[in-house]
């Protein structure tokens, strides 16, 4: 019998079609020389990492790698600065700078908080998803140095950062701080507003620039010269962010340290003239009395 059943269904096709390729891989081949994913499941010791902390557009590779180690560490952890710089090869300067860049994007919330016995420690709370509510499932709480006991009153600092607001980039750092010199460094800032008013600075923008300023200024040049340097050529658009803008000045066009000067030697202490009190002849010395050819024992000038 011939004739063709018009209720049957067509056969399905084969899945082991030459074109059922999985669309990962076909892009993967379209793409030769790009990262290939050898991964396998762990079933211990493993921390989950957010795509928002490891591929964040504005934080740093430290502060990244950094929130990566604190968010793996069991709660009550030492997260001090002078513990990570012990255990990484970062110094202090720099583990300090990260932990502000997570600060101000609210992946580490910092407060001090006086113990029961009167002590103040520093309480450093993780965060894995920044924008949850304080003390839920999303944070870790880990103290540094130590934890205090359950009855520890807690004075949590209030949040800086406004939501959506990018933080600036970082600036140079003198080698030798003092507080003259940050007080240069202020007023340089505070009179660029003279030279161009749209560099009208924000007291926590000026704090912010001050260092890189310090580290002009450490390197021999004037007030007046840094000024200069930082308000001219400004683009005639508005400036929507103009600290950025000068903190990419400072840390672009930031001059070479003066080169090192052997201080001059002393120079040789000319005694006045004195009159011999022997043969009266004229001599140099620091006070009157004897030449030296009539005191033997007198060394001379």
């Amino acid at each position: 019998m011939d004739t063709e059943n018009p209720s049957a269904h067509p056969r399905a096709k084969s899945r082991n079609d030459g074109n059922n390729h999985h669309p990962r891989r076909a892009g993967a081949a379209a793409r030769p020389g790009g990262v290939v994913h050898d991964n396998s499941r762990h079933t211990t010791r493993f921390t989950v990492i957010g795509n928002h902390l490891a591929q964040h557009s504005e934080l740093s590779l430290l502060a990244i790698g950094l929130a990566v180690h604190i968010q793996s560490l069991p709660g009550g952890a030492c997260v001090s600065i002078r513990t990570l710089a012990a255990r990484f090869p970062e110094g202090t300067a720099r583990i300090a700078a990260a932990l502000r860049e997570l600060e101000a994007h609210g992946y580490l919330r910092r407060s001090r908080e006086r113990t029961g016995g009167g002590r103040i420690v520093t309480r450093t709370v993780s965060c894995n998803q920044p924008g949850r509510a304080r003390g839920g499932p999303g944070t870790v709480a880990a103290s540094s140095p130590a934890a205090g006991p359950p009855g520890a009153v807690r004075h949590p600092r209030p949040e800086r950062r406004r939501p959506g607001a990018r933080s600036l980039p970082p600036v140079p750092r003198p080698a030798y701080t003092s507080p003259a010199l940050l007080a240069d460094a202020a007023e340089v800032l505070a009179g660029l507003r003279r030279q161009d008013p749209r560099l009208l600075l924000s007291a926590a923008d000026a704090a912010h620039l001050a260092p890189g300023v310090a580290a002009w200024l450490e390197r021999e040049l004037t007030p007046a010269e840094v000024g200069r340097a930082l308000a001219a050529d400004l683009p005639e658009e508005p400036l929507h962010r103009p600290a950025a803008l000068l903190a990419h000045r400072l840390t672009a066009q930031l001059p070479p340290l003066p080169p090192f000067r052997a201080p001059a030697p002393p120079e040789a202490v000319r005694h006045p003239l004195q009159n011999c009190d022997s043969c009266d002849h004229a001599f140099r010395g620091p006070s009157p009395g004897t030449c030296p050819p009539c005191t033997p024992d007198r060394p001379g000038p």
